[in-house]
């Protein structure tokens, strides 16, 4: 998995939580046009037409394409949460529901037109085969990874493969000056979802998940037993910027809090069948105090464990308004490899609040929506959160609580930018953060040997960025990115990010996130209101 796979994970996971259906079939040409539309159903109609573009037509049309443009279409009339899959994609959004691909394990970018190995993958087989971070890799067998034609896409098929396949590579060390040849069998690599756990306080634990896999719960699970051995009697658990999954993982997690016969939530399909989910005698964190963090960006499997909690007066939610995705979808294959996910029922927290926003206005005024609170300003302010009192529920123990458009937490955290400035700040982390990365990769090139003896407490407790390494940076981006801009101003935040990448190349996500969490305003709010 290379870097910008790595950063295009979530994108392709939000995607991946949505989608529709297809229409199939063949005629019989030994039919009159008469006879083969005599059923007269809309379905007869599409299916008859393609073919006879596809058997008729006077110039040949590569009819997979208007096929796919015709799915595409039929599905942004839909809700905004169908979506359809091509083949292509199907692999690389399926391993990531999947928690793992197969493969050699390594984390790469193409310095100098070179497959450079950034970091192995934990779980891998490059980390037994003892493959290390700055090798370059310049042969896969008889296949070259060098080159300026070399395409991503290229690299990565090259590298994946099936299961136990041995795989010969060519590689150069550059800190020993030598070539050395690699034999290992490529293996199921692990993409973890739960991507932090570190306690915060003597007794409250953090842990934070980015979506919800097929490994989620088995991950958490080891991550809460790492958390209790270490003291952690409560938990933060941190779902923000979390798009969602699959839906019986994040009931797995919910029944963890809450007790035996405890509403989850329900589902209600188009026959108007309910599907209840309770949660079990199974949970082992009952009675622990929870807090959950969520924000703008959280939706769906991560809505339903937060107004699961909320519903059933279990914790505190801490944060900003939710996105607000109440639809449950479903995958079906096409028979060529592609897949519709379709949304088959609508979920309903306990006290039977939908939190599914509008769609009527259509799927772009839908997502626009998204952008409408940073200028209605309820980022900044919760009274600015418009609720209808139709909309009003009660708890058991009479809280109140709202539906329609994303769960509103008990304690409400702003977004420390007014629009504008958010507005300059994604930008700048479009233009500056991204090209960390390379940045860093660049630094420890020079010399991997400073750090190799360092754990990664030692390093966060050593290691400052200088403003020396600051202005390094800056003129990186001036002479290599052609990018002048001046970042005094967010010096503080761009320290932070490149000790956090700096951590990550060296170590594990585990401390790049614990370092990206210096100073977050949520996690000192749950610290407060856990001390108090």
């Amino acid at each position: 998995m290379n870097k910008t796979t790595q950063y295009l994970l979530p994108v392709i996971i939000a995607a991946a939580v949505a989608v529709g259906v297809v229409i199939g079939g063949k005629l019989n040409f030994s039919a009159s046009p008469e006879k083969l539309f005599s059923s007269n159903t809309s379905k007869d109609k599409l299916n008859k037409l393609i073919d006879y573009i596809d058997y008729e037509y006077v110039d040949d049309i590569d009819v997979d394409s208007i096929v796919d443009a015709t799915v595409k279409n039929i599905m942004e009339n839909l809700d905004p949460h169908s979506v359809y899959i091509p083949s292509e994609e199907e692999k690389r959004v399926a391993e990531n529901m999947q928690g793992d691909f197969v493969g050699v394990g390594i984390r790469f970018d193409m310095v100098n037109d070179t497959l450079t190995v950034v970091r192995t993958l934990e779980g891998g087989p490059s980390v037994t085969a003892g493959i290390q971070a700055g090798d370059r890799i310049l042969m896969a067998d008889n296949d070259t990874l060098y080159g300026k034609k070399l395409r991503n896409t290229d690299v990565i098929s090259k590298l994946k493969g099936t299961e136990n396949t041995a795989v010969k590579l060519k590689i150069y060390r550059k800190k020993t000056d030598e070539e050395i040849i690699i034999n290992l069998k490529r293996a199921k690599v692990p993409i973890k979802s739960v991507i932090a756990n570190y306690m915060l306080t003597d007794d409250l634990g953090y842990i934070k998940i980015n979506r919800f896999a097929e490994t989620t719960y088995d991950e958490f699970k080891t991550a809460l037993t790492n958390l209790q051995q270490e003291g952690a009697k409560n938990l933060a658990l941190d779902l923000r910027d979390n798009p969602g999954g699959i839906l019986d993982v994040t009931q797995q997690i919910a029944d963890e809090f809450l007790k035996d016969g405890k509403l989850i939530l329900f589902t209600k399909d188009k026959k108007g069948e309910i599907e209840n989910y309770y949660a079990t005698d199974q949970g082992e964190f009952e009675d622990a105090q929870i807090y959950v963090l969520i924000n703008e960006k959280s939706a769906s499997a991560s809505e339903i464990i937060a107004g699961a909690l909320q519903d059933n007066d279990k914790g505190t939610i801490v944060g900003r308004r939710s996105f607000g995705k109440g639809l449950v979808q479903r995958p079906m294959p096409l028979g060529d490899g592609s897949v519709v996910r379709l949304t088959i029922s609508r979920y309903y927290t306990p006290t039977g609040r939908s939190i599914q926003r509008s769609y009527k206005k259509g799927n772009e005024d839908y997502f626009d929506e998204y952008y409408k609170r940073f200028k209605t300003g309820e980022l900044q302010s919760i009274d600015s959160i418009k609720v209808a009192d139709s909309l009003k529920f009660e708890t058991p123990k009479g809280k109140i609580v709202y539906g329609g458009g994303g769960i509103i937490p008990d304690v409400f955290v702003p977004l420390k930018y007014t629009p504008e400035e958010l507005s300059l700040e994604r930008g700048l982390r479009a233009k500056i953060i991204g090209y960390i990365d390379d940045f860093v990769f660049e630094k420890l090139d020079e010399n991997r040997k400073l750090y190799s003896n360092m754990s990664v407490s030692e390093f966060t407790k050593e290691f400052e960025v200088s403003d020396e390494m600051l202005k390094e940076y800056t003129k990186y981006l001036s002479d290599v990115r052609g990018q002048r801009i001046y970042i005094e101003k967010y010096a503080a935040q761009m320290k932070r990010h490149i000790k956090a990448i700096f951590i990550e190349q060296l170590f594990d996500g585990n401390g790049y996130q614990q370092q990206l969490n210096q100073g977050d305003a949520m996690l000192q709010k749950i610290i407060e209101l856990h001390k108090k």
